[in-house]
């Protein structure tokens, strides 16, 4: 555990082989199980989690019982409700494991310690919150102006991965669209190959 944590970091950032020694006691390992849930609606966000292996899925049910899907967070990604752990307010949100999952989990507290004492880490969060921002715009932007075939047809080539390990409801879902028009636009794909 922490190899894909280090791969990722150095990607962002340098951090020296003692600086990271120092982060990893920061970090509690978590095992969840399919179906089981990191944070349900309703609870303080206490952890930001990092995926080590497998992958979860963000979402709210609305007044109709109807699910929406904020994210899916794969191998090497970060999740959490920012609002909740920043501010100690109940989430909005669940997120559940829809494979059995490896994470590694930061409190509030030890988040702090981290940016403190390895100023680095600082900008190494910078750059996720930059980058989620700019695609979290970009997705806004997209469901607002895009077809389902084309929203589907980015995801596809974005997340190849995601399509392929998460139940098309649920892909439906994420796009902001009908299981039947996204089982159309699959047949229409596939008749056009």
């Amino acid at each position: 555990m922490f190899e894909l944590l280090f791969k990722k970091v150095t990607e962002n950032i340098s951090v020296t082989e003692d600086e990271f020694e120092f982060c990893k006691t920061l970090f509690l390992p978590k095992k969840l199980r399919k179906r089981q849930y990191l944070l349900q609606e309703g609870d303080v966000c206490k952890y930001t989690a990092f995926v080590e292996k497998g992958i979860l899925r963000t979402y709210t049910v609305d007044e109709k019982a109807t699910e929406h899907i904020l994210q899916f967070s794969l191998e090497g990604w970060w999740m959490a409700d920012l609002y909740s752990f920043l501010t100690n307010e109940p989430s909005l949100y669940n997120m559940e494991a829809l494979e059995d999952c490896e994470l590694l989990l930061i409190t509030k507290p030890s988040w702090d310690i981290l940016l403190e004492k390895i100023p680095a880490f600082e900008r190494y969060f910078r750059i996720l919150i930059q980058n989620n921002l700019i695609a979290t715009q970009r997705r806004l932007m997209g469901s607002m102006t895009e077809t389902a075939e084309e929203k589907y047809i980015k995801l596809m080539k974005s997340f190849p991965d995601c399509v392929q390990r998460v139940p098309q409801h649920m892909i439906a879902s994420y796009l902001g669209i009908t299981r039947e028009t996204l089982s159309r636009i699959r047949g229409l794909m596939a008749g056009r190959k």
